[in-house]
């Protein structure tokens, strides 16, 4: 039976790997058992889509995966409903999600991935688009989304490239944990901060935290707690 195969990387790159390296496993993981052979990349986080394009594919040609820019093609929802897998890379998350709704391709993403069960694979600000909303990004504004709703792949926020303060610094100025609790303060919503080598891996009805690494998860009462690696997150879900 078909089930929902999503991965949500916090990084693409993580000290002493080459791109995507760190999470090989974890990508064939999702794409395997699909049986993916041609993925398509979304690179609307980066202005120059052609280089960008190139250097995933450059990644993923070593595994035996073909990457298709979905730039290239004149129809980008067409392109999507055709797809055997997406993969939405890192970059300027307001950006992003600026061109997917530009585009129309929020529904369309939805629909092929919770329903027809193509794998998706997000890094960076491809995991935010996959949450719930954009709230919780580390970018910066640089343009204007005519909505921060993102995809809603999975009912919880993450915050990617999660970094705790280190209780030796002498910066006295608003943490990343007061950020992120103030965001729960107003929304009661979840949030996962992700550390560079984590990802959350859906498979079917089960959410699980792979990686190296602990997260830490910010809940909507306001509590915190550390996940182990290997963590079912299943009850986010």
């Amino acid at each position: 039976m078909s089930k929902r195969q999503i991965l949500l990387l916090s990084s693409s790159r993580l000290a002493g790997f080459d791109y995507l390296e760190h999470a090989k496993e974890q990508i064939e993981g999702v794409l395997k058992p699909k049986q993916v052979k041609t993925v398509l990349f979304v690179p609307y986080a980066l202005k120059n889509y052609d280089s960008y394009t190139k250097t995933v594919s450059d990644a993923l040609s070593k595994w035996g995966y073909k990457v298709e820019g979905i730039h290239e093609h004149s129809d980008p929802v067409k392109a999507v409903k055709s797809s055997e897998a997406v993969f939405i890379g890192g970059g300027n998350t307001f950006v992003l999600i600026k061109t997917l709704y530009e585009k129309n391709l929020i529904e369309t993403i939805r629909e092929r991935v919770l329903e027809d069960h193509i794998p998706y694979i997000g890094s960076s600000a491809g995991t935010n688009v996959a949450t719930i909303s954009i709230h919780t990004t580390n970018d910066m504004p640089v343009t204007y989304p005519p909505s921060f709703d993102a995809l809603k792949l999975v009912p919880f926020n993450i915050n990617p490239h999660y970094l705790e303060t280190d209780p030796n610094t002498k910066h006295r100025g608003e943490t990343r944990d007061e950020r992120i609790g103030e965001f729960v303060d107003y929304h009661k919503i979840s949030v996962l901060g992700l550390r560079e080598g984590t990802a959350v891996f859906v498979d079917g009805d089960k959410t699980s935290l792979v990686g190296p690494f602990p997260a830490k998860l910010f809940k909507g009462t306001g509590e915190t707690e550390e996940l182990p690696p290997g963590s079912d997150l299943t009850f986010l879900c």
